[in-house]
């Protein structure tokens, strides 16, 4: 089996492949750890789970007229995916007003809903929904080097895990179909939960979010330990980088042609001293099937 297949011999695969050919350290403490937007899949014009999300609000604001002049439901409902968009990008340059507006409306949206029908919702939509701009099926927007370098980890005697600010439970239908991981590990936010007649349902508050400062406390409540590798690709990314004992890999998205190029949201992790993914020089293809 031919490893990193899609990477091309450049100092940035040199580097991570000499970085796991050095490692001495039992096969226990070989943890690596992935952000998700962005980093194992497509996270522009807006995020997969932001869709999702924009769905379910405007099935409320259809029902409900007086949904509709409050925000998130008024962008979902006007389709408004620059408010949407520009509040994730405050939120990575360290003004989280609107989306504590976001937040809020997810909390609502799902009040009540079991963790069964949420996943199943979730089935539903990867099962039927397409990007919107590079119109193929979301399950066709992961990228293909990255599901190598997970498979290149693992034969190297690695876990993998996803750390991300997605929602933990949006994540773990799809996990291991998309990624090879298995639900038990994805780390992500959440909306708190409850147990009510048989059924574990939401309640109605993020009981936390898994970004930026956040990241490292929850990696080692669930692992206890530093991860070796770290994946990501903005500001959010930057403690848990600076939290790894090892390798930092950043992905930047700069292959206008194939993906998209933007450095928004990542200006603080560009100026960090992390090991550089450039999707344009250093992947022959982006996405699987794709060149």
């Amino acid at each position: 089996m031919e490893f990193l297949a899609s990477w091309r011999d450049t100092p940035t695969r040199a580097a991570i492949t000499s970085f796991v050919e050095s490692l001495t350290l039992p096969g226990e403490e070989r943890v690596a750890v992935f952000d998700n937007d962005g980093t194992l899949w497509c996270e522009k014009p807006i995020p997969i789970q932001l869709d999702f999300n924009l769905r379910r609000f405007a099935e409320q604001a259809e029902q409900d007229p007086g949904l509709r002049s409050r925000q998130p439901w008024k962008a979902a409902y006007t389709k408004d995916f620059a408010w949407l968009n520009e509040a994730v990008v405050k939120h990575y340059n360290g003004d989280d007003t609107d989306l504590g507006v976001l937040a809020k409306g997810v909390e609502q949206a799902f009040t009540g809903v079991t963790v069964q029908d949420y996943a199943k919702a979730v089935t539903r939509f990867f099962a039927e929904a397409t990007h919107p701009t590079l119109r193929k099926p979301y399950s066709q927007c992961v990228y293909q080097p990255m599901i190598e370098l997970l498979r290149y980890l693992e034969a190297n005697g690695f876990a993998t895990y996803i750390a991300s600010a997605g929602d933990r439970d949006f994540m773990r239908p799809i996990a291991q179909t998309f990624y090879g991981i298995p639900p038990e590990r994805v780390i992500g936010s959440s909306i708190a939960l409850t147990y009510r007649d048989g059924e574990v349902v939401y309640k109605d508050r993020v009981e936390f979010f898994d970004d930026g400062p956040e990241k490292p406390p929850r990696i080692w409540s669930r692992l206890g330990r530093r991860p070796v590798i770290s994946v990501g690709n903005s500001n959010g990314d930057v403690p848990m980088w600076e939290f790894g004992d090892g390798l930092g890999l950043l992905l930047h998205h700069d292959d206008a042609e194939r993906e998209f190029a933007y450095d928004t949201g990542a200006e603080k992790a560009l100026a960090q001293d992390w090991t550089v993914i450039s999707i344009k020089d250093d992947w022959t293809t982006v996405f699987p099937g794709s060149v």
